[in-house]
Formats: C-alpha cells, sequence, structure tokens
C-alpha cells in the first residue's frame, strides 16, 4: 500500500534470549504471577452470519495492510486490578509491529516505570528497557511459541494480529447492533470463540502459540466483544482470558481483560528487528514486583 514503509532486519532463533525458570514477565508480573460442534449463530442485520464474519475478520486486516493500535489490559487478581496501556503500529502483510507500553506504578506509588519499547514479529517478542540490570541500548527476546499464554498476556499487550486471529475460533456469537466507535459506524459482536479451534485455522506465525494458549490458560473458552466496520475489518476487540496463578502464596485464577484498537488503516509502519549482537544474553535482575529470570545463551 503506498506510503507504507517497512525495514527489515534478520535474526536467528539461537541468538537470542533463553529465559529459565519463569520469563521477563509483563503482563503476568503486573498481575502477580509466577511464571463440540459449532453453536447456533444468528443473523446480523447486512453483515451476514455473525460466526462467518467473525472468522473472515483476520483477513480483512491483511487485506488492509497496516493500522495504528491502541491496547488496554486490565488484570485482576487477589483484589488488586492493574491496568497495562500501548500505543503503536502494526503491519499486518508482514506480521510486524512495534508499540510503547506503558505499566502501572508499583503498588506503593514510589516509583515510576520507564516504557517499553516491544517489536512484535512471528515467534519472538523483543523488550527494550525491559529488566533490571538490561544495558539500555540492548534488547530482551522471547520466543513467544513456547509461552503458556502464546504471548496472549505475557507482553502486556495481545498482539493485534493474534487478537484478531483468535475470532477464527468462533463458536457462538450474536449481533448486537449497531453503534459508533471514534466517529465511524460499526457492527458490534458478541460471543465466544475456542482457542484450540482458533489455532488450527491460524496462520503459520500464530498455529502454536494459540494451541500453546488452549492449553495454558485456565479455560480455551474466551468471550469477546467485537466492534468491525462495514468492510469487515476490526475497530475495536475486547477478550477475557482466564489463566490460573501458580504463586506458591496464592490460589485461585487471574482474570484478564485484553482490548486491541485499530485505526488509521494504511499507516506507515517501520519496524527495525535487533541484530544478534544487539540482544541481552546475559542475567535479568528482578524489578520490584517481578519474578527473577536468568537468561542463557
Amino acid at each position: 500500500m503506498v506510503g507504507r514503509e517497512r525495514e527489515l532486519r534478520s535474526w536467528r532463533t539461537g541468538g537470542g534470549l533463553a529465559l529459565a525458570g519463569g520469563l521477563v514477565c509483563v503482563g503476568l508480573a503486573a498481575a502477580g504471577c509466577s511464571g463440540a460442534g459449532q453453536g447456533a449463530s444468528v443473523q446480523g442485520a447486512g453483515g451476514g452470519d455473525p460466526v462467518a464474519v467473525l472468522h473472515r475478520a483476520a483477513d480483512r486486516l491483511v487485506a488492509a495492510g497496516s493500522a495504528k493500535a491502541r491496547t488496554a489490559m486490565q488484570m485482576a487478581s487477589g483484589g488488586t486490578r492493574v491496568t497495562i496501556r500501548g500505543e503503536g503500529v502494526y503491519d499486518f502483510e508482514e506480521r510486524l509491529g512495534q508499540l510503547k507500553v506503558r505499566l502501572p506504578q508499583d503498588p506503593a506509588g514510589s516509583s515510576e516505570h520507564r516504557p517499553i519499547t516491544e517489536l512484535l514479529a512471528p515467534g519472538a517478542l523483543f523488550m527494550k528497557n525491559r529488566g533490571a540490570g538490561v544495558p539500555d541500548d540492548k534488547w530482551v527476546r522471547v520466543d513467544t511459541d513456547s509461552l503458556s499464554d502464546g504471548n496472549l498476556v505475557t507482553g502486556g499487550a495481545t498482539d493485534p494480529f493474534a487478537a484478531a486471529e483468535v475470532l477464527r475460533g468462533t463458536r457462538t456469537a450474536t449481533y448486537v447492533g449497531r453503534t459508533e466507535l471514534a466517529g465511524t459506524e460499526v457492527r458490534h459482536y458478541r460471543g465466544t470463540a475456542d482457542l484450540a479451534r482458533a489455532a488450527r485455522g491460524a496462520s503459520e506465525g500464530n498455529k502454536k502459540a494459540l494451541a500453546a494458549a488452549a492449553e495454558g490458560f485456565a479455560t480455551a473458552e474466551v468471550p469477546f466483544d467485537a466492534y468491525l466496520d462495514d468492510e469487515g475489518r476490526i475497530r475495536k476487540v475486547r477478550h477475557r482470558f482466564s489463566f490460573s496463578n501458580g504463586r506458591r502464596d496464592g490460589t485461585g485464577t487471574v482474570d484478564v481483560a485484553s482490548t486491541t484498537l485499530l485505526y488509521d488503516f494504511g499507516a506507515a509502519v517501520r519496524v527495525r528487528l535487533p541484530e544478534d549482537r544487539d540482544i541481552y544474553a546475559g542475567k535479568i535482575a528482578a524489578e520490584p514486583g517481578d519474578p527473577a529470570a536468568d537468561g542463557k545463551n
């Protein structure tokens, strides 16, 4: 699409950071962690079968090429609720994105976290300004295929294309009605997706991650609200995930509401992935509220 820019850099799977025991956990740490057949559907006015419409939503984003994105991830655990926000751009054709993620203040309110720059790529998450002891000019790399949540929660922001591909697993959906979102007329759908089914229909870059999430979450069923424009593109999607809290000092589940807003389709996207020499391979010290994680080559 005219005006779009890409600057890609090669990277090797073996050149990054392997995390032992836990991981550099933006979303999960903030919440206090440790490391059947298709249902009935209702016809949406002018939009067709809601289930079929939602199954195609990710493809409509690929056709659009790119977009700006805002994200919000709200977590609730043990009476504590935190919200992590992000903003950036995403290239749906190349499956590449960049977000600036802002963590909430420490519970005591005594310190301000620096924004974390995140680069999203098939099978990998790169983070800068994440982890005590990591030099300012180095990136931390996480292999997303191996994460128990498929990086739907870990990064503190759900990868926009992964968020769209969750809808490929839609089993039941209803058309709620038309509404307006940021000046755009949209159709509101509400339903439930199955992560295992989503993984089977996902692109190669998300198959393993969504399959891991289907196994790693407390339930593979994901309730959602999706808002699509008249071209079938997602303008807003809100998923509700649930996973077991693995801390030794607590039990129960952590509830996560992840919201992705997409706008300004066709926006220019420039994503420069780090070279191997720019990726930190040392030990990551624990920050307040974070689990410690060791990096090994």
